[in-house]
């Protein structure tokens, strides 16, 4: 399963069915899952972690040290899920500080020239558009689509279930269930597409459209918007809930 030509170095563990193809590189620290494919021209270094079955196109660089000028040494590491989908030369990059970690988790897709940077904490089915790039430390939630050409700024939040149309220039956070565009982005309407695809009912979509109108067309600043949301008389539903402590724990505001 592992062509003659690859170079896998000393130390390098491969989990059981690894496929590595021709010309491939395998760092010393590098832990494969099993049924992993790393294919022709590709490469994977540095204390990179990855789980089962992902798959690693030709001349895509896992593993790549930080660009952040404040590396000072150590040994930070990048932990990849399950699942996971990198096209031609995209890129992901170790984490700056020693001990630290870049985290991908499962059934994630980056497509072809798309950039994730050090420290980015990225959770489950995203779905990374040719040509983006992810910001150090910028945080992203599960099902967000990022769409072709999007730049986000470092330290953003994107909540779960966002979608950033093609192009657009995040420098802000953008809310769970949002749909943000524009340069520089602001959010326009609720993922509504995104939302039925993942099974959300009308009620539930109808709570999110409630959620829009309080934070973005009613005059509120955010903490007047807020507290209209703790007062909401589904103020106790998840979806809420996930709403508030996403504003809580928001530092650069919302977008």
């Amino acid at each position: 399963m592992i062509h003659p030509t690859a170079i896998i170095e000393s130390g390098a563990q491969l989990g059981e069915g690894v496929r590595v193809g021709a010309y491939a590189y395998i760092g010393a620290e590098v832990r494969v899952g099993a049924g992993s494919i790393i294919s022709h021209h590709a490469t994977v270094e540095g204390n990179t972690e990855m789980g089962c079955d992902n798959q690693v196109f030709p001349y895509a660089y896992i593993g790549a040290k930080t660009h952040d000028l404040k590396f000072q040494g150590g040994n930070p590491g990048l932990k990849i899920g399950d699942r996971n989908v990198f096209r031609e030369y995209t890129n992901v990059h170790l984490a700056t500080k020693d001990a630290e970690y870049t985290v991908l988790g499962n059934d994630n897709v980056v497509l072809a020239y798309s950039h994730i940077a050090h420290d980015c904490i990225i959770g489950d089915r995203l779905v990374m558009s040719s040509h983006s790039a992810l910001g150090g430390h910028v945080v992203v939630g599960d099902h967000v689509v990022i769409g072709w050409g999007v730049g986000v700024h470092q330290f953003c939040r994107l909540g779960s279930h966002v979608m950033a149309g093609a192009c657009s220039k995040i420098v802000q956070d953008v809310p769970p269930y949002m749909i943000a565009d524009g340069n520089p982005a602001e959010v326009r309407t609720i993922n509504k597409i995104g939302l039925e695809r993942r099974g959300f009912t009308p009620e539930q979509i109808e709570l999110i459209r409630s959620m829009y109108r309080i934070f973005y067309r009613q005059g509120l600043n955010r903490s007047q918007a807020v507290e209209k949301l703790k007062a909401h008389p589904q103020a106790d539903d998840a979806l809420v809930a996930a709403m508030l402590e996403f504003t809580a724990r928001s530092e650069r505001g919302f977008s």
